[in-house]
């Protein structure tokens, strides 16, 4: 199975935000529609992702900074300031078990997938694993079928 059929069977909504935007915003968007990440964009090309691992970095690092001192409010916080700049690319035409091993290397659980400057979607752990689950599902059916139909031998 190929990333692209992952995408497929996921469907093609996509969210995005620029990196002028707030991180409070960033939150209730991915609340609102269950998400845990957004690609960020400018001009038309990602330059970016936010996830829930970004949200909580930065959430923690101004608990510490507000105990050392006062510290500037959590929702002022701009998208520019914590998103990972270099997010892992994903490839169309990746074979998901090599999408597995590199986001579990990585520790990556969103990864845009990009088919040269276009970007064709995000892919989460979550989606890997319901595809795979899907796919197995049909395999096991296709089997036991096959098995149904074995013809006896006299």
């Amino acid at each position: 199975m190929q990333v692209s059929e992952v995408l497929r069977v996921k469907g093609s909504t996509l969210y995005t935000v620029t990196p002028n935007e707030k991180l409070s915003d960033c939150v209730v968007i991915m609340a609102e529609h269950d998400i845990g990440s957004l690609v960020v964009m400018e001009k038309g090309k990602l330059i970016g992702i936010i996830t829930f691992r970004e949200v909580i970095r930065v959430l923690a690092k101004r608990q510490i900074e507000h105990r050392i001192g006062p510290t500037p409010p959590v929702a002022e916080i701009g998208v520019a300031e914590v998103m990972n700049r270099e997010p892992i690319i994903a490839q169309p035409d990746m074979d998901v078990n090599e999408l597995r091993r590199m986001m579990l290397d990585t520790h990556q659980r969103y990864l845009p997938v990009m088919d040269g400057d276009t970007l064709l979607g995000v892919i989460s752990f979550h989606d890997v694993a319901k595809a795979v689950l899907e796919e197995q599902g049909f395999e096991n059916r296709m089997l036991k079928a096959y098995i149904r139909d074995w013809p006896e031998q006299g």
